[in-house]
């Protein structure tokens, strides 16, 4: 999330600017063929969003280099980022395979469960890559927001039982894919990564349509309980940034 330096920008001649945006163009438009993808955000909380999805943490540095190379960053500020990697939630299948290593005797942890558990991860990778590298959404708008599970004293979702936590994920997906038609969901996990568990990313041609689904969410118990959520981005996806730079 970037904001422009606009003193700065509106002092420069036209040509200047003219000759500035025509320098980044051919970099975010190869960008952009790779995986990102540029918002105009709404409110006051930046101007511009960039969202990069990339193989590996190499690509995103690659990007964010890339973006900090062009003469046009002189003009334009962070104002937040988010780094996550995509993530899947696999409790069905854990809890079958828990449950068989359990019922053949097999303890956790030792050799023979660690094996099993790595060949169920690995099948599981392989039969859903597409959703785990996915291609960034043509949607006209984008609402990311990045949100934790409670560990208080009286509510701590890790201290639930995996099959409580999978009745109540369950429970939530239900509402998701009622959504399937009109809203694209792309789950990341962000432990160890950024100062929250998980991002959303939501993708949508009606931006009303966030607003419906995440309400109708609230009251699913993992959500009314369990959920705390952090700041709200809403943005319009551009081609370019001579829509948003342009000063006449």
């Amino acid at each position: 999330m970037l904001r422009v330096r606009w003193p700065a920008w509106r002092a420069l001649s036209a040509v200047d600017r003219d000759a500035l945006l025509a320098g980044a163009e051919a970099p975010l438009a190869a960008m952009e063929k790779a995986g990102s993808a540029m918002f105009s955000l709404l409110g006051h909380k930046g101007d511009l969003m960039l969202v990069h999805f990339r193989n590996d943490f190499d690509g995103l540095l690659e990007v964010q280099n890339c973006v900090a190379r062009l003469p046009l960053w002189d003009f334009l500020e962070p104002a937040s980022s988010y780094l996550s990697v995509v993530e899947l939630g696999l409790y069905e299948s854990s809890l079958k395979v828990y449950r068989s290593l359990a019922e053949r005797g097999i303890a956790p942890h030792t050799p023979e469960w660690d094996a099993e558990i790595a060949e169920n991860m690995e099948r599981q990778r392989a039969a859903m890559r597409p959703r785990l590298y996915p291609e960034m959404p043509g949607h006209k708008y984008v609402c990311f927001y990045p949100m934790d599970r409670r560990r208080g004293e009286q509510k701590n979702w890790y201290q639930l039982p995996i099959g409580e936590r999978q009745r109540q994920m369950q429970e939530h997906g239900e509402v998701g894919r009622r959504y399937a038609g009109t809203v694209k969901q792309i789950i990341t996990g962000s432990i160890g990564f950024d100062d929250w568990e998980w991002g959303v990313d939501l993708f949508a041609e009606d931006p009303m349509v966030f607003k419906r689904l995440i309400y109708e969410m609230r009251f699913d118990e993992v959500s009314a309980v369990y959920a705390l959520f952090g700041t709200f981005y809403v943005g319009r996806r551009i081609a370019d940034l001579r829509s948003l730079l342009a000063l006449s």
